[in-house]
């Protein structure tokens, strides 16, 4: 587990999302938002702290059917579950720490 590095267009189901076990963070975005380049380095950096978390990289956009019950409006959109359950979102984060803090509510 850890941090992933690259944006898949292969989604999970909402329903295998809501159903997994332990720490997970979605990452919404695309790999040519300048937004979502600009955080990858504060992403990588919380990460380090918490690499037993999951992390999902999903590329998002029109028509996509995961990031649309997340209703995400804007990338990078981070969302901090725990079995399943959303517990903490960060839009457009501004900082590692505000990252670091988020997963600290999640991996215990």
């Amino acid at each position: 587990m850890g941090m992933n590095h690259t944006y898949t267009d292969k989604e999970p189901t909402r329903d295998e999302v809501d159903s997994l076990d332990g720490p997970t963070v979605i990452e919404f975005g695309t790999a040519w938002c300048g937004y979502c380049r600009g955080a990858q380095d504060d992403i990588a950096a919380a990460f380090e702290d918490h690499s037993t978390v999951r992390h999902l990289k999903i590329e998002d956009g029109p028509g996509r059917r995961l990031g649309r019950s997340f209703r995400v409006k804007l990338w990078p959109t981070l969302v901090f579950m725990r079995d399943g359950q959303e517990v903490e979102r960060l839009v457009r984060p501004a900082d590692a720490q505000s990252i670091s803090r988020a997963l600290s509510q999640i991996d215990s």
